[in-house]
């Protein structure tokens, strides 16, 4: 399984690509992702449930839900937008995932996903995104994320999230959990292929380019904020994570 890290450190991530014959094996990241067909057919496996897509129909994929696609003589439009986008959507779901993942995406919603570039205003891209959510949602039945052993890795992002602006250690895992500390590093290490304090890093500076970007705090403040307690640790961390400074980071956007 991968972890992508590709859009971490950006607010409001938003891609769109097309392809023909999609193979991609098991993988999950931050973001939400759609794919929709536009010719042939497509499985798409969330979680353990396997889908086939065709024309018209599409797959809405959750932060962290594990995933692959495979495809023959298949055309294909992806869109990868991260919660920030769909920011008051994706407050509703925090912590659930949709029974199903797929859904009828109506001619009007296709056709405004085609004509949406890379240049479009973050308005125009974010109105789109949530008709798209709204369609989705319409029919959709959501439940609670489970929470036993086979879920682990879910559990732990789960902590991450509530616990990154405080403390967000091994040990206090190990006790949320209740699985050892060794066994809590080893399983997360052979999951994702980083360490467990690599993630809960690259977390907590995905949020402060959240708030350099869409607030009026200060850098130590951002970095208290995250969960840092020295602010050359955030600094250090920062430059590490983003090749730029706090404060060139935000001058740069």
């Amino acid at each position: 399984m991968l972890y992508q890290f590709e859009h971490f450190g950006i607010s409001e991530h938003f891609c769109k690509e097309y392809g023909t014959n999609l193979n991609f094996p098991g993988h999950l990241h931050q973001s939400f992702e759609l794919v929709t067909v536009l010719s042939g057919e497509m499985q798409v496996m969330v979680d353990s449930e396997v889908y086939t897509i065709r024309k018209n129909e599409g797959i809405l994929i959750f932060p962290h839900q594990l995933h692959s696609m495979k495809s023959t003589e298949c055309e294909h439009m992806l869109c990868i937008f991260s919660p920030e986008i769909v920011k008051e959507y994706y407050r509703k779901t925090v912590g659930k995932v949709p029974v199903c993942a797929k859904f009828h995406i109506s001619d009007y919603s296709a056709d405004s996903l085609h004509r949406l570039q890379d240049e479009s205003s973050k308005i125009k891209k974010k109105g789109v995104m949530y008709t798209l959510c709204a369609e989705f949602d319409d029919t959709a039945e959501y439940v609670t994320k489970k929470s036993d052993s086979k879920n682990l890795l879910y559990r732990i992002f789960e902590f991450v999230e509530k616990n990154y602006n405080k403390d967000c250690s091994l040990e206090s895992l190990s006790a949320d959990t209740g699985f050892s500390y060794h066994y809590l590093s080893r399983y997360f290490r052979n999951s994702v292929s980083i360490t467990f304090n690599t993630y809960v890093n690259l977390y907590r500076i995905s949020k402060a380019c959240y708030m350099l970007n869409n607030t009026d705090c200060t850098v130590i403040q951002c970095a208290l904020e995250c969960g840092y307690t020295s602010l050359r640790s955030f600094n250090r961390n920062f430059k590490l994570c983003t090749n730029l400074t706090p404060i060139e980071y935000r001058n740069k956007n």
